[in-house]
């Protein structure tokens, strides 16, 4: 497909859609030289509706395993080609689309809008089922902590994080160097519902891994295995063989993405 990140051209009506997915059965959003990404998927049912549709551009990237509810994304499509009412979008591409996957809100949007340009951060979900017996319902979508964890001191060390700080020590190394690992965290709290721990982090942009990272590190405080303040030392020294471990990948959710208003109003009608 083509590729298009400025302006939609002539002739083409730019879409914004939000995406919800299952990741077990991918190997993340993008597309894969081996594998099967979850923007293949979504690509290939555009295309069975609109031929000659450009490239899907994502908010995010998620790695393999891991979930979302709101990824947004935003597609050019030929406007000779779009004869349905925008209302019925997002039912005609799940109607191609595998169960795993669904296309959840859709509407017309600026003709520059972009989806991951015009961003201002995005929050994730992590969540941790902590009891001795594994819940088989939340299998694919929870990490199985089966040992107690010490909520207080788990809270006590995620208040370390927020703020603009060098987060290199959370993140995982890439094929390629990331000149900047400063990052704003806005938000790290832990919520607990019974066995269910909720991790809800939000922030301006994250690093690779970092969120898998900074929950498998809370955990270990939990287990006693490092004290809270030893978060600070951590990210002091921004180095990622100082940091805990990285929590499993299907624990994980891209639950929103924020947007300045103006890049959030679309010009048309929204779907449902």
């Amino acid at each position: 497909m083509a590729e298009q990140t400025d302006a939609a051209a002539p002739g083409m009506s730019r879409f914004r859609l939000v995406i919800a997915y299952d990741g077990t059965a991918y190997a993340g959003w993008q597309v894969q030289k081996t594998g099967l990404g979850v923007q293949q998927r979504v690509e290939e049912s555009l295309a069975r509706l609109f031929p000659g549709v450009g490239r899907v551009h994502s908010s995010s990237r998620t790695d393999t395993g891991v979930h979302a509810l709101g990824m947004v994304v935003h597609v050019d499509i030929p406007r000779a080609r779009m004869r349905m009412a925008v209302s019925k979008l997002a039912i005609a591409i799940n109607a191609h689309l595998p169960q795993d996957i669904r296309v959840v809100r859709a509407a017309r949007c600026r003709r520059d809008f972009h989806a991951r340009f015009d961003a201002s951060g995005k929050e994730y979900r992590y969540t941790v089922w902590n009891h001795p017996v594994q819940n088989p319902l939340l299998r694919h979508t929870a990490w199985h902590v089966p040992k107690p964890l010490d909520l207080a001191a788990m809270r006590q060390a995620a208040a370390c994080l927020p703020g603009t700080r060098d987060f290199r020590a959370f993140a995982a190394h890439h094929t390629y160097e990331i000149e900047n690992t400063v990052r704003t965290l806005r938000q790290c709290a832990i919520r607990r519902q019974g066995s269910m721990l909720t991790f809800v982090i939000r922030g301006d942009g994250f690093l690779y891994k970092m969120c898998r990272s900074i929950v498998g590190t809370l955990v270990q405080v939990g287990q006693g295995k490092y004290p809270p303040a030893e978060v600070g030392r951590m990210l002091a020294t921004c180095d990622r063989r100082e940091a805990g471990m990285t929590a499993p990948a299907q624990g994980l959710v891209l639950w929103r993405v924020f947007y300045r208003k103006k890049a959030a109003i679309p010009d048309c009608e929204a779907a449902p």
